[in-house]
């Protein structure tokens, strides 16, 4: 071996250790692809191969990571709706699976479901089908506060919603965007944000009678009392681009809920779950308004529609 070559063996040796060391201390693991004195190590690595550096990776930062995703256990799920529609008045009880189990949800049966309204008398939730109660004649009123009761099985679960006075839902039509080269069609709303009052949006997608599972939700936290002009986006892969994509002749419908904003919160965050978006380190439960550890959420809202027929 010659002098420059027991140099670099041994400069390699020296920069595991470091690497080793830093990867053993709690505080610096986050720091370890930025920190000043790493950059210099691989910059008097540049003139190694590239399979070197690449085998002082694999070798340096293997670790094998156990992960129980088997045994949380079970929680209740509570989806729960009143609008000013009537026949709108629905809640639907199920239970958590575990992470491999298959993804179909039966709902929960045998449950005492109530919603009262401003403090009035309870109106009892009949059970239609396996976890799901309804009341069709119950109707709710702009600027009513509502209040939901589930018992099951022991437990009782609680939620409060106010429904806000909606705001008009001014105009429907298509707009064109560009992404990546690539002009679609998009379904695009228009309202007048009420100035000095805290609003939320929640808009839902219909192409032919199918319902787009993409989540829209809005507040008006930038723009309050502004005009709103917003395109429906959403993004899709390969193998459903046609499939998704508006087309001419296409029926289209929107509906404008105007939500309150802990009903927003929950939206926002299931979103931001759903989209990698979240800046939180692990995945969390969408933030709900339902007291006594059940997930879901309680909605009091308004509902406004519009269709049109894609040109």
């Amino acid at each position: 071996m010659s002098l420059t070559d027991k140099k670099q063996t041994d400069f390699l040796k020296s920069g595991l250790t470091s690497l080793q060391r830093t990867l053993r201390s709690p505080l610096q693991t986050k720091q370890l692809y930025v920190a000043g004195n790493m950059v210099s190590f691989f910059k008097l690595f540049s003139s190694f191969p590239a399979i070197v550096i690449v085998c002082f990776f694999l070798a340096s930062c293997e670790k094998v990571i156990d992960v129980d995703l088997n045994n949380a256990a079970k929680r209740y799920v509570i989806e729960a709706i009143i609008t000013d529609r009537p026949g709108s008045c629905k809640v639907l009880l199920t239970q958590t699976k575990n992470f491999d189990e298959n993804n179909s949800f039966i709902g929960t049966g045998g449950a005492q479901v109530t919603i009262a309204g401003n403090n009035g008398v309870p109106v009892r939730l009949i059970e239609t089908s396996a976890g799901v109660y309804e009341a069709p004649a119950f109707v709710g009123t702009p600027g009513n506060t509502y209040n939901l009761r589930v018992a099951v099985n022991g437990e009782t679960f609680t939620a409060t919603s106010l429904m806000p006075a909606p705001v008009p839902f001014d105009s429907l039509y298509i707009t064109e965007r560009t992404f990546f080269n690539e002009t679609n069609k998009y379904a695009t709303v228009r309202y007048k944000d009420p100035a000095g009052v805290q609003n939320a949006y929640r808009f839902i997608q219909y192409v032919n009678g199918v319902k787009e599972k993409t989540i829209f939700v809005r507040d008006d936290d930038s723009n309050d009392g502004l005009s709103i002009e917003r395109a429906l986006l959403y993004f899709y892969d390969d193998e459903e681009a046609e499939e998704k994509k508006l087309k001419r002749g296409d029926n289209l419908t929107v509906e404008m809920l105007s939500i309150s904003y802990p009903v927003y919160k929950y939206w926002y965050s299931l979103e931001q779950g759903a989209t990698g978006s979240s800046q939180s380190a692990t995945p969390g439960n969408p933030v709900t308004n339902i007291q006594g550890g059940a997930l879901g959420y309680f909605s009091a809202h308004t509902i406004q529609t519009k269709t049109v027929v894609v040109p």
